[in-house]
């Protein structure tokens, strides 16, 4: 479809006056086009401790699967991401699975003998040294330092300034269609997509100050922490990462520990299992795919460590790039949106060109 548009329009510039031709020259720049541009100061590098790689078994036709991961940076889920690494430094995710795949939902894996309806083994002894956290540190308290993208330069949070609908939104101050609909307001920090509220009731303060809490948002390739019924919260043994519309009911309720910057795919193209809640049933135990590794990157040699790096969500560079998503210009857009939704501006990730 994208070819034949394309076409159209070649065919049909050859046809107009050159006058005409030039009014319908672009005016605004697509969002990839504005990242593109980005100079080298607003990006920033990813810590390799701070990235896992985990290596599934080739697919069908030999060819290699990985996956890479970037864990949350501090304040957020770090008694977790605490685990996680100590999982991968002891080698316990070697040999695990992918046991669930719900279409529209989520890719989880870990040990298929681990809480697994279609468990018939004895679950792999856990590492010692793992941290047990409580629900209280779904949220972690929101300040300047915790969650710097919502703060001007002015050390000022911009509470009743919308300067953009999707670093910052009170409800009632703009229009509806900007704000979040599983909080008052929404935001960066360290480069994801956070929720931000002030607890209790914004009356109480006559010159709001600005959040009291802020939590990691459940979007489109986000991992998360496997868990059981309350008071449980999961040790990481069990991870997830959301393959379909972002499952926002679940923020606060579950601990979100990063997102997949590279190979997602690999974990969205998987066969669902029909079993309850997209578990493989006895009879798909052959859809399961074996994950062989596990490692935190900077483990690896250096040649091996991969390189990657984010656009700084301070940065004027995302702003205009959060701004153009919001209102696309770019010329097969017609009516612009007006906003966006948080999880709709995907920070963008790249991987180093020298690193292989």
């Amino acid at each position: 479809m994208r070819t034949l548009l394309l076409a159209a329009s070649a065919a049909l510039a050859l046809t107009l006056p050159l006058a005409a031709q030039e009014t319908t020259k672009p005016t605004a720049l697509a969002p990839s086009e504005i990242v593109a541009a980005a100079p080298k100061a607003d990006w920033v590098a990813i810590p390799a401790e701070d990235l896992l790689v985990m290596t599934l078994a080739p697919d069908a036709d030999g060819k290699p699967r990985v996956v890479v991961i970037q864990l949350l940076p501090a304040p957020f889920s770090q008694g977790w991401v605490h685990n996680i690494r100590l999982f991968a430094r002891a080698k316990w995710y070697d040999g695990i699975s992918v046991n669930r795949v719900q279409d529209n939902y989520v890719t989880q894996w870990g040990d298929p003998n681990y809480d697994n309806p279609e468990a018939k083994g004895k679950p792999k002894p856990l590492p010692e040294g793992l941290k047990v956290m409580g629900e209280a540190e779904y949220i972690t308290r929101a300040s300047r330092e915790t969650v710097p993208s919502v703060w001007t330069e002015a050390g000022k949070f911009p509470f009743d300034e919308a300067i953009t609908p999707f670093r910052s939104v009170r409800a009632g101050t703009v229009p509806s269609r900007f704000a979040d609909p599983y909080t008052s307001m929404a935001g960066f920090a360290g480069g994801f997509p956070v929720g931000l509220a002030i607890e209790g009731t914004m009356a109480k303060r006559a010159v709001p100050t600005g959040p009291d809490i802020a939590w990691p948002t459940h979007c489109y390739g986000m991992v998360g922490v496997g868990r059981n019924y309350s008071p449980d919260t999961g040790s990481g043994a069990e991870l997830y990462t959301v393959i379909g519309h972002a499952p926002r009911h679940l923020d606060r309720n579950i601990a979100l520990v990063g997102r997949v910057i590279e190979g997602m795919e690999h974990l969205s193209s998987l066969p669902r299992g029909s079993g309850a809640l997209g578990f493989y049933t006895a009879a798909e135990a052959n859809k399961r795919t074996p994950i062989l590794t596990v490692r935190v990157a900077s483990d690896l040699p250096l040649a091996a460590q991969p390189k990657f790096e984010y656009l700084s969500t301070e940065s004027g560079t995302f702003a205009t790039y959060a701004e153009a998503i919001a209102n696309r210009r770019d010329p097969f857009f017609i009516t612009p949106a007006g906003g966006a939704d948080i999880c709709n501006i995907k920070v963008p990730v790249r991987r180093l060109a020298d690193a292989k």
